[in-house]
């Protein structure tokens, strides 16, 4: 006669993973509505997300919630940066999200690279500073008093469509 085995604790326990999102609803505390509103109009779908002027973090770790984008806040601040992480941290998001000060004048990243850019202070980064770190069709999201606009920075003529490595 052999004993079998319950199997109630692996079945709880993937009970419990699928379940999770349910338990875990992100959305009030990373403004949810804000982000879903950003990704709507600018139509970034992955990649690289820069938040500059990230403040307490909130909208920062919102534009990470998602595994399909890895995202930076920035901010001259000292303080604002420590309140910042500490509130990534505290939703489990660092490493996918990531938190950092900065010169306020210069972007610390090569040409090229980013494909949304959120700007909520400018401070003293010039906007040709802005699109410089932009990807060719990256946009720029920048708020002004209130109102928020898209800048798609256009792809160059000598770089074409092409969707296939080495064709």
């Amino acid at each position: 006669m052999t004993k079998q085995r319950s199997t109630f604790p692996l079945r709880a326990l993937v009970t419990l993973a699928l379940a999770w999102p349910l338990f875990t609803d992100l959305s009030p505390a990373v403004g949810s509505d804000a982000v879903a509103k950003i990704f709507e109009a600018t139509g970034v779908r992955g990649g690289l997300v820069v938040h500059l002027g990230c403040s307490d973090g909130k909208l920062t770790a919102g534009l990470g919630a998602s595994e399909q984008y890895l995202v930076q806040g920035l901010d001259v601040d000292a303080e604002r940066v420590q309140r910042a992480r500490d509130h990534v941290q505290s939703l489990g998001l660092y490493g996918r999200v990531s938190i950092d000060q900065f010169d306020g004048r210069r972007l610390p990243y090569v040409d090229n690279l980013v494909n949304l850019l959120v700007v909520e202070e400018a401070g003293e980064v010039p906007r040709e500073e802005l699109l410089r770190v932009l990807a060719p069709e990256g946009v720029l999201y920048v708020k002004s008093g209130g109102t928020w606009t898209k800048t798609v920075k256009p792809r160059p003529n000598e770089i074409d469509e092409w969707t296939h490595f080495l064709y």
